[in-house]
């Protein structure tokens, strides 16, 4: 079974550093802001791994045209997908994972999908927030 430790070998394989790390609730943020990657939380919840980065903040979180607009976003997206907190007010890119059996591959390009998307879908993003 994949564990904790090896998820971070993973993450250094990948060339990314440890921003930050919760050893007793296994889990590490990292940051690359030239991807567009700016605090991604690495959770290890065995069975899963989430990964989960706070995108931005709804100016309007009942606006009917942002919601359309995000879940046709994640029709594009190769991993994970856009969503929203609990209060409805903040868009956060998730994804999860299998812990078991998870590669380096399979983080790569669950990573690489918030970063093609950060990169492809910016000019939206700072459209919701006005």
């Amino acid at each position: 079974m994949v564990n904790f430790e090896v998820v971070k070998q993973y993450l250094f394989e990948l060339g990314y550093e440890i921003e930050k790390e919760d050893a007793e609730n296994e889990l590490v943020i990292i940051t690359d802001k030239n991807q567009g990657i700016n605090g991604l939380i690495i959770d290890c919840e065995a069975p899963i791994i989430v990964l989960e980065q706070f995108i931005l903040k709804l100016k309007d979180k009942n606006n009917p045209e942002v919601l359309s607009k995000l879940l046709k976003m994640n029709r594009n997206l190769v991993h994970g997908a856009f969503v929203l907190d609990e209060e409805g007010e903040n868009v956060l890119f998730r994804d999860t994972l299998q812990l078991e059996n998870l590669d380096l591959n399979e983080l790569k390009g669950s990573i690489d999908s918030l970063i093609i998307a950060m990169h492809e879908y910016v000019n939206d993003f700072v459209g919701f927030m006005k």
